[in-house]
């Protein structure tokens, strides 16, 4: 079914008005305050796990609320309630608005009232009808089925579908107002395999912006159950990882959380506007080799870290952060363009209606080169060809990371050779940046399966990068 919703009916399930909005927002601007805004969620969410045959786990959500902010220079007052109704409305735009107490009395005016015409960057639908109860659990007892068929190795296997719908309406002191419809989903595939009483396990999967019917069509669930075996059965018989400093060799697709946790949050405007990233004062410098072009796209159709607009109700867009090596701009939240003298890029973001807003990455992707996937890895003398990642963390003021490979194999004389297990990687990321020597031409977003966490607030995000030759990186392994 398809979903469209306006400001007027929306507010006419709360039993509000646009009118009452300008009121409460007249009440929040009583004192001088800089910027604040009024922002209203709705949202329903399920998940349903499929082990051993039988579902394990099902559950829905059904959550709304509002959240109330007012910002005095870099100081933000905020209240949030699950109520909403018009005494809770209030109590929580004074409790935003004490921020301001202290500050010079006078009231600011409220611009006129707009509708923001807001793009569509997915389809309008509520993805959680896209499917009967009785087809998810077909679709997950089909995927089990698959797995042990294609390898009798497999001993588990666990899937998982995810998904959510969510609407949201945001009103600020511009007078702006804009309503936004979110549908996002995933699925999980995760299998164990055991071969002389070693277990393996192997993980994928992927979703976006789509509906669950997106995950029987071009074999996609096929896809995801194939490479979830192929890891685990590959990683039966991998040898221990080599440990020193050597070439690596970073695969096109996921391998770009790479990029995204040890580059990515150094580049985001909190971090450089309180002088804790790596990277700040840097805007014009040479921060990575001139290979490197690297781009946050919160426009891209349908996947999972696209926005029509972020939730300040900035349009999201395509923001290029470093340019042949070049670093050219952050990523900007209201608050911290405000600050810093610029514009908001669309990159304010929040977990709900119960988190304040900030800056935050979507689909966060390394440009792609002029050479092939091959002509990288023939490269290479002696070194490791990383497929796919596991966790990792980073340091954002140092931006030393370290990165466990989930799939992973020796390059020896320019070919791609013996699997390796227990590989991590580890640098700093601006240091491996200029290390970067060749970039494929191959560039892959990842399959939608990502989530960003930050301040205790996670959100979902793309990753993405081509095949990139690291000409030196410490690898740790057990094989020393």
């Amino acid at each position: 079914m398809k979903e469209d919703i306006s400001p007027a009916q929306l507010l006419s399930q709360y039993q509000l008005s646009e009118n009452y909005l300008e009121e409460l927002l007249k009440t929040l601007a009583q004192k001088r305050i800089d910027d604040g805004d009024i922002y209203f969620q709705s949202s329903q969410s399920e998940s349903m796990t499929l082990e051993e045959g039988i579902i394990k786990e099902s559950a829905c959500r059904y959550a709304q609320g509002v959240g109330i902010r007012a910002c005095v220079e870099d100081k933000t007052g905020f209240a949030y309630s699950a109520e909403i109704e018009k005494s809770a409305l209030l109590q929580a735009a004074k409790a935003a608005q004490s921020i301001a107490l202290n500050n010079q009395e006078g009231s600011i005016a409220i611009a006129s009232r707009g509708n923001i015409i807001v793009p569509q960057r997915y389809a309008m639908l509520n993805p959680l009808e896209s499917m009967t109860p009785d087809q998810k659990i077909a679709l997950l007892k089909s995927i089990d089925k698959l797995a042990r068929q294609l390898d009798p190795r497999i001993k588990q296997v666990i899937t998982q579908l995810i998904g959510s719908f969510e609407t949201i309406l945001i009103m600020n002191l511009e007078g702006k107002m804009v309503t936004d419809i979110r549908p996002l989903v995933r699925l999980n595939v995760t299998v164990v395999a055991e071969e002389n009483n070693i277990r393996e396990t192997g993980s994928f999967g992927g979703g976006g912006r789509i509906d669950y019917l997106a995950f029987t069509q071009d074999n996609l669930s096929e896809f995801y159950v194939k490479e979830a075996v192929r890891q685990a059965i590959q990683n039966l018989s991998a040898k221990p990882a080599p440990a020193g400093p050597m070439p690596v060799v970073l695969g096109s697709g996921w391998p770009g959380v790479l990029l995204h946790e040890a580059v990515g949050h150094g580049l985001e405007g909190d971090f450089n506007r309180k002088g804790t990233s790596n990277f700040s004062k840097s805007l014009g410098q040479k921060v990575a080799s001139d290979l490197v072009t690297v781009v946050d796209d919160g426009t891209l159709q349908d996947k999972r870290g696209s926005l029509n607009v972020d939730d300040e109700g900035t349009p999201t867009q395509r923001t290029v952060l470093i340019e042949n090596g070049v670093l050219k701009n952050y990523l900007q939240d209201r608050l911290n363009a405000r600050l810093m003298k610029t514009q908001s890029t669309g990159n304010g973001r929040r977990q709900s209606y119960a988190h304040i807003p900030m800056p935050r990455m979507t689909n966060t992707f390394m440009l792609p080169g002029k050479h092939t996937h091959d002509e990288i890895i023939s490269s290479v003398k002696y070194g490791i060809y990383a497929e796919h990642f596991g966790g990792g963390s980073v340091d954002i003021t140092s931006g030393k990371f370290v990165f466990s490979a989930s799939s992973a194999y020796l390059i020896e004389n320019g070919k791609i050779t013996t699997p390796i297990k227990g590989a991590t990687l580890i640098g700093q990321g601006p240091e491996i940046m200029k290390k970067i020597k060749m970039v494929g031409n191959n560039l892959a977003l990842d399959t939608g399966i990502g989530n960003c966490g930050k301040d205790g607030q996670t959100v979902p995000v793309g990753v993405g990068m081509p095949t990139v030759l690291v000409e030196e990186m410490t690898v740790g392994g057990t094989n020393v």
